[in-house]
């Protein structure tokens, strides 16, 4: 091929690289803008800090902001220690050949649909130990999802991790359990911290798999025991979504989704700062 060739075939490659790239960025800020535009003027301090009322056309969303801190946060404060044992386990014991075998189960895992995850949470959690619809059940089938997600990110995190650092805690003399503790586990804290906060940003965003477990969608509050279900936002925007006809649904639909978007974007956003700020320079 001739060097003008080489260089329009560059050309045509740094075109269509720049179309998509301008396509992704041109999708998010499109949504954001709508979700501003449609639901700014309703997220006011009234909006935030009232219950609902009217099943939800009108007063605020208090009980669903709290209610999906509750499944979001108590996913991952189950799911954290066992992501953490299960990454360090594989790094640290497992032999190599075994790796690659769980992983695969991992990230199987990680591409069972969300409804199947439900339909189990339901009958696992809610009918054969009792729990029923509750937010408990909602938080261990959150656990169990975004599972992958954090165990991924240790992983990375301690594979990041320079070898040097690793032979000179060998060099004096320290055991697996105490290299672990004064090498692996602060090195690699910015993944975790980056995993968990990935995690809950997918735990604020699930919708089916806590429709079948945790969420009632009016007539709750802070729950008081284990087995109450809690009201979340994202069950509030679906079932105000179909009413369509009113308009105090609709900008309380709007409201709610804007909302649950700056949630998400917190826990991405901050999981993007802490791995920047964090990052091991190998």
């Amino acid at each position: 091929m001739s060097v003008r060739g080489r260089s329009l075939a560059g050309v045509c490659w740094l075109f269509l690289t720049g179309i998509t790239t301008v396509i992704s960025v041109m999708l998010l800020v499109s949504v954001v803008t709508v979700m501003v535009a449609k639901g700014g003027a309703v997220l006011t301090w009234e909006f935030l800090s009232q219950p609902s009322r009217a099943f939800g056309a009108e007063g605020g969303i208090r009980s669903q902001i709290m209610g999906t801190l509750i499944l979001a946060l108590g996913a991952g404060l189950v799911s954290l220690p066992i992501a953490l044992g299960t990454a360090l386990y594989q790094s640290e014991y497992l032999a190599l050949r075994f790796q690659s075998i769980v992983m695969r189960f991992i990230y199987a895992l990680n591409g069972v649909p969300t409804i199947l995850f439900g339909l189990f949470g339901y009958l696992v959690f809610g009918l054969y130990l009792g729990l029923g619809i509750s937010w408990l059940s909602g938080v261990l089938i959150l656990a169990m999802m975004i599972l992958p997600t954090l165990v991924v990110s240790i992983r990375e995190a301690i594979e990041s991790i320079p070898s040097q650092y690793r032979e000179a805690g060998l060099a004096l003399g320290m055991t697996s359990p105490q290299l672990i503790r004064a090498v692996i586990v602060p090195h690699s804290f910015h993944g975790t911290v980056t995993g968990l906060l990935l995690g809950l940003a997918r735990a604020a965003g699930e919708t089916a798999a806590i429709l079948f477990t945790a969420t009632a969608f009016s007539g709750v509050d802070m729950p008081r025991s284990f087995n109450e279900p809690v009201t979340t936002l994202q069950t509030h925007i679906l079932v105000l979504s179909q009413e369509a006809v009113n308009s105090s649904a609709t900008s309380a639909v709007w409201g709610a989704a804007l909302m649950l978007m700056v949630l998400v974007f917190c826990f991405s956003l901050g999981a993007f700062a802490i791995r920047s700020r964090f990052r091991i320079e190998v």
